[in-house]
């Protein structure tokens, strides 16, 4: 495994479209991670109270028009 700093050292030796391209599948990866980690928080029920205080709230008319 390399370390952050050689990670960092090659990084910084990209041409322009291989920066272009590494920040783009940088992108996708990221995305992908917090997209599993999400799903996996909704799964396990993490968000319910939240949503359920949204509900609540949209019932009470405790909402606003964008």
């Amino acid at each position: 495994m390399e370390t952050i700093t050689e990670i960092e050292s090659a990084v910084s030796k990209l041409s322009e479209n291989e920066l272009a391209e590494f920040r783009d599948w940088f992108a996708n990866y990221d995305a992908a991670i917090w997209d599993k980690q999400f799903e996996q928080d909704v799964k396990v029920g993490k968000l319910d109270a939240l949503a359920n205080k949204a509900v609540a709230d949209f019932k009470a008319g405790r909402v606003r028009e964008l």
